[in-house]
């Protein structure tokens, strides 16, 4: 009894080796990229969150200032003060 290899069972056998598992391979990557690629979306929302407004750094600029000129006032009352006292 003498066993034949046909070119069909080397061509299946290809497949079957080397087709199916690099299917199998690409199929995870992509569906590792599609889970990055959504965990990436959800951190740039998150980080938008903890970002300030140009509004709230104006307003904050703004009582910066204020309160720098009460204190540039206070030291020019107590210099006056002290100027005309001596």
């Amino acid at each position: 009894m003498e066993i034949t290899i046909s070119p069909y069972i080397i061509w299946n056998l290809i497949i079957t080796v080397i087709i199916a598992p690099l299917g199998f391979l690409i199929r995870n990557v992509l569906s590792e990229q599609k889970r990055l690629d959504i965990l990436v979306n959800k951190t740039r929302e998150e980080i938008a969150k903890d970002y300030a407004t140009r509004e709230q750094i104006e307003a904050d600029f703004v009582r910066i200032q204020n309160t720098l000129n009460k204190i540039d006032e206070k030291l020019d009352r107590l210099q006056h003060k002290t100027y005309f006292q001596e």
